[in-house]
């Protein structure tokens, strides 16, 4: 199994939540990579097993460098058909638009048919940061990374 955190940021709290999801796949046991946007590739997106994408809310969607990279993917479409995906996202304030910039992201990834989970309790489509990471940010995003790392143990134990 292998994971990748792939996230856009500009003032540094997209990349702080990206690196406490990395952080805690890491400490699950799980090989993970973690990427700035601008540092990869579409294509290296087939090699991972999990995909986690981080973008701060403009104008309530993903920063246009997420939106490239999935604009891009296109010439693989089908190709992570299967893989699981998930997404996090932060904004200045708390209707800043941060559950429409997680759906476009997840809207993306189940184009690509990839297997997305809700959560039933804390942030339903995926963490979600307000202003700076808090305490229920930090706790979210550990949430996240360890039902992903279930649900992915799970899925690729299948295979």
């Amino acid at each position: 199994m292998k994971v990748v955190v792939i996230y856009y940021s500009r003032g540094g709290t997209t990349k702080k939540m990206a690196e406490t999801i990395y952080y805690q796949i890491l400490a699950a046991g799980v090989e993970a990579d973690i990427f700035s946007v601008d540092e990869i590739e579409p294509k290296q997106l087939l090699k991972y097993d999990g995909i986690i994408i981080g973008s701060p809310t403009y104008y309530g969607a993903a920063a246009y460098q997420i939106k490239q990279l999935f604009d891009e993917s296109v010439s693989f479409h089908g190709s992570l058909d299967g893989k699981l995906g998930a997404a996090f996202s932060s904004s200045a304030n708390i209707a800043g638009g941060n559950e429409t910039t997680v759906l476009s992201i997840l809207e993306a990834m189940l184009i690509h048919g990839m297997i997305i989970q809700g959560d039933p309790k804390g942030d339903h489509y995926g963490p979600v940061a307000i202003g700076k990471i808090d305490k229920r940010c930090e706790d979210n995003c550990k949430r996240l990374a360890d039902r992903f790392i279930f649900l992915l143990k799970k899925i690729t134990s299948k295979n």
